[in-house]
């Protein structure tokens, strides 16, 4: 089963259908879920979605993802470890201008070996990892 690290970028798309990215991040969570891959994702990206939903229709769901990633253990809480890596590549703009929510999912996924976002962000393929939509 190959798992697939769920980024804010396609999290948002995914709820908000006025997103200019939501047909595709759609079709490619269809593809994921037809091939039945695992998605994980870390608390951090649902705190950026729970920030970003917050005044909007779909803030309800950002709270289930939660839920049911949580329950699953599919919701990843970075450690201390991870946080400081990632600052320290932030320190370094190793990956251009990544958020340290980008460089903690770098690093998370690089721990866990995991090689596909599911975002279409630059930076995770600068960062050398597939970003699938």
């Amino acid at each position: 089963m190959t798992t697939v690290f769920l980024d804010t970028v396609a999290l948002l798309a995914l709820w908000d259908r006025s997103d200019q990215w939501h047909a595709a991040a759609e079709e490619a969570f269809s593809k994921l879920t037809r091939a039945r891959s695992q998605l994980v994702t870390t608390t951090f990206i649902l705190l950026e979605c729970g920030n970003a939903a917050a005044r909007r229709p779909y803030r309800s769901a950002v709270d289930r993802l939660r839920r049911r990633m949580e329950s699953a253990g599919l919701l990843i809480t970075p450690t201390d470890e991870d946080w400081q890596q990632a600052w320290a590549a932030y320190a370094q703009d190793e990956v251009g201008d990544a958020s340290i929510v980008d460089h903690v999912s770098f690093v998370v996924m690089g721990r866990l070996g995991i090689i596909d976002a599911l975002t279409n962000d630059h930076h995770f393929r600068t960062a050398g990892f597939n970003a699938i939509f």
